[in-house]
């Protein structure tokens, strides 16, 4: 019998551990709570995701394949699995869109983006309440729409060479613009529900 769905994500094959976890209790967790299987290939880096039949969720071949890239992109599965949640998201961005293929120009952002002992990464981070992995040629950002957009300001604000100051003070502006947004869109979905009682 043909399985309900199906498809195949690349990770970098030095994840692939990460993936499958110490006697492959990450692996085995991952399909407990999400109702897939999990075929990886260690030599590619190929995961394939089949789902045998329709998840109770309609989003949940999605959120595992979020999952799965998050994996790939350097966060631990805990952080990962975030993403199975409906408010969480992740943002990957790739950083040769912005300096090119040099690896030194490579080596340089990543360094403005974690910031000495890893300051700045962690800055954005709390403020944000988001998780942030620099990994390889992307940095990839876990949260709530909300969070993330403000942490992706400050991110490409230094991406671009601004000035770590600057960069905040993008953010915090963002932030502010994000709650008040987020506030708004309760109050109309608090109205929507009186007038449905009403």
């Amino acid at each position: 019998m043909p399985a309900f769905y199906e498809t195949t994500v690349r990770i970098p094959k030095e994840r692939v551990g990460v993936l499958i976890g110490t006697k492959g209790r990450v692996k085995r967790r991952i399909e407990e709570e999400t109702g897939a299987r999990l075929i990886v290939d260690s030599g590619t880096g190929e995961v394939r995701i089949v789902f045998p039949e329709r998840p109770r969720d309609p989003l949940m071949p999605m959120k595992l394949e979020s999952v799965i890239r998050a994996i790939g992109r350097g966060f631990s599965p805990e952080k990962a699995l975030k993403l199975l949640n409906d408010e969480y998201m992740l943002e990957i961005i790739d950083l040769r869109r912005f300096v090119g293929d040099s690896k030194n120009a490579l080596r340089r952002v990543r360094g403005r983006l974690i910031g000495a002992g890893g300051k700045a990464r962690t800055y954005i981070e709390r403020r944000t309440g988001t998780d942030i992995s620099v990994y390889g040629h992307t940095v990839s950002i876990i949260g709530r729409h909300y969070d993330v957009l403000p942490a992706k300001e400050a991110i490409i604000a230094l991406i671009e060479g601004a000035r770590h100051s600057t960069a905040y003070r993008r953010m915090e502006k963002k932030i502010a613009e994000m709650r008040e947004r987020e506030a708004m869109e309760e109050l109309l979905a608090l109205r929507e529900r009186r007038s449905e009682e009403a």
